[in-house]
């Protein structure tokens, strides 16, 4: 049987396998939240339901939205990338951030 993949998609696929491991690798480093507006507003990127949201970083929306993903056993990648943006914009309230969602206590348990 003929593939009807193009050449492109196959060998986007490859390279994506390339160096897995056996590993299983979704989107390679799959980023869960982009900076938006200064700290202010973030997407959050779900990885369980593949939704993307909108939301103020001050908001219960988005402790929420992370407290669904720490849960499905995403937080440890969530503060790495916390205190990553917290080190490359240091202006932008990230710390702040991972502050308010430690009080809450979304990382724990």
């Amino acid at each position: 049987m003929a593939s009807n993949t193009s050449k492109t998609a196959r060998a986007s696929v490859r390279a994506g396998q390339a160096g897995q491991g056996g590993a299983l690798s979704v989107l390679g480093e799959f980023k869960y939240l982009i900076p938006l507006n200064g700290g202010k507003h973030a997407y959050v990127r779900n990885l369980t339901n593949g939704k993307v949201t909108h939301l103020r970083t001050d908001s219960e929306a988005f402790i929420e939205e992370i407290r669904v993903l720490a849960g499905a056993g995403h937080a440890t990648k969530i503060r790495a990338e916390l205190n990553s943006l917290a080190a490359a914009h240091p202006g932008d309230g990230w710390d702040t951030c991972e502050k308010r969602l430690v009080e809450a206590g979304v990382f724990e348990g």
